[in-house]
């Protein structure tokens, strides 16, 4: 009798080749990719998206393209240890060109003119740069120069940068300032916690033909979280080691035993996220963020001027509408899936329209992008947000608290 037969399996479940169909949606990716969809809805669309090494980038991707709809246009670009030449012609042979042997002005020009033909066909761009922690700073330079390339009325490229986590590190260069201002959205994906790796154990199954979910025993989840750390290529290796030592012991179900007699096989120790130093140097971390990274605004939401919901916020962006991924999550007919982006920073809160199907509202007025101020009241639908700065309400306390102080000792 087979592996796969042994474990009524019609394919092997733990393969490490990237394959959509295996793909697990946890909250992280599903929000990963509606910010890879961004990119198709905004004109200037450039979003960075990184991960832990085996966290599912590349199948994310993959899963990415396999939807996109016949007026886009997309090159990949996985091999990233190039010249910035070298990264041009790379970009060119993947639209179609051969664009060897010319110099890189060349094929500047090349892709420009191919851009622009693109656009008055109706047609968009995407550039997805895989293992993009690889690039150096001249070719992420370069990127940053392509991605200006435009019409009279808006850019022409949308960009994806894919990469390991010193990708982040990378982009926080001074040289790379101006890059990262281009950037609309930045997210990273973490490991799974334990619920979702237990889903996606079970879906991975159930993919290759277990139709029970009663291969692995309960308390084979709590080895296998203790060892992988919700990392899915790590969760992959060993389950697939664990099934083949189930199999040679001729058992039936996947037990603690199991794993951890897989993890010796491998000669693994415990993930680190498990350790009590892993977790003393989190806390260490969070200790040094600056206070810019406190939550700075307030969201009040109402339905037909009933409270719903009450949210706080740091400084970054925040998504609004009705896809269970996003920050502020409107159920509502009315909210489009990924209705509007809210991006708070240092001179307080712009509120963009993400070409919903109804659009935002302020009063009567209907606005595309726009800065708010304390107690702006947005409408979406028969929702509506109320806008509050908390830095604003924090400087009014500063000051009550001043002009009090300067009473008494007045008095």
């Amino acid at each position: 009798m087979s592996y796969l037969e042994h474990f009524r399996l019609s394919e092997q479940p733990f393969r490490l080749t990237p394959d959509p169909e295996f793909l697990y949606w946890s909250k992280q990716h599903a929000r990963a990719k509606a910010y890879m969809e961004s990119t198709i809805w905004l004109a200037d669309g450039f979003v960075v998206i990184t991960g832990e090494i085996g966290s599912g980038k590349t199948t994310l991707l993959q899963s990415f393209l396999s939807e996109l709809d016949d007026d886009v246009v997309y090159a990949v670009v996985s091999q990233t240890q190039l010249t910035p030449t070298q990264f041009l012609q790379a970009i060119l042979t993947e639209f179609g060109f051969k664009p060897f042997n010319k110099r890189k002005v060349e094929l500047l020009d090349m892709l420009n003119m191919f851009l622009i033909e693109q656009y008055s066909s109706g047609k968009k761009v995407v550039l997805i740069i895989d293992e993009a922690q690889n690039l150096s700073k001249k070719v992420l330079e370069e990127v940053r120069m392509i991605s200006g390339i435009e019409t009279h009325k808006e850019k022409v490229l949308r960009i994806i940068l894919a990469g390991q986590p010193e990708l982040k590190d990378t982009l926080e260069s001074d040289r790379l300032k101006q890059l990262v201002q281009r950037v609309r959205l930045r997210f990273h994906i973490g490991p799974l916690d334990r619920r979702e790796m237990r889903e996606y154990i079970e879906r991975r199954l159930a993919v290759a033909g277990r139709t029970e979910a009663d291969l692995f025993a309960d308390d084979s989840f709590d080895a296998i979280y203790r060892f992988s750390g919700g990392v899915p290529r790590l969760i992959n290796t060993l389950c697939d080691t664990a099934l083949l030592c189930t199999f040679a012991d001729e058992k039936e179900v996947v037990e603690a035993s199991d794993i951890i007699a897989a993890a010796a096989e491998l000669n693994w120790k415990e993930h680190e996220s498990n350790t009590g130093i892993y977790d003393q140097l989190r806390q260490l971390e969070m200790e040094r963020k600056p206070a810019s990274e406190s939550h700075v605004s307030r969201i009040e939401l109402r339905a037909d001027d009933e409270l719903v919901d009450v949210l706080t916020f740091p400084l970054g962006r925040v998504i609004v509408g009705r896809s269970p991924d996003n920050e502020i999550y409107i159920q509502s007919k009315f909210v489009s899936r990924h209705h509007a982006q809210l991006v708070s920073d240092e001179n307080g809160c712009v509120i963009e329209d993400l070409n919903s199907t109804n659009g935002v509202f302020l009063g009567e007025k209907q606005v595309k992008k726009y800065r708010l101020r304390n107690g702006d009241k947005i409408s979406l639908g028969i929702h509506e947000l109320t806008y509050y700065d908390l830095r604003q309400s924090d400087r009014f306390s500063e000051n009550s608290s001043s002009d009090q102080g300067s009473a008494v000792n007045e008095k």
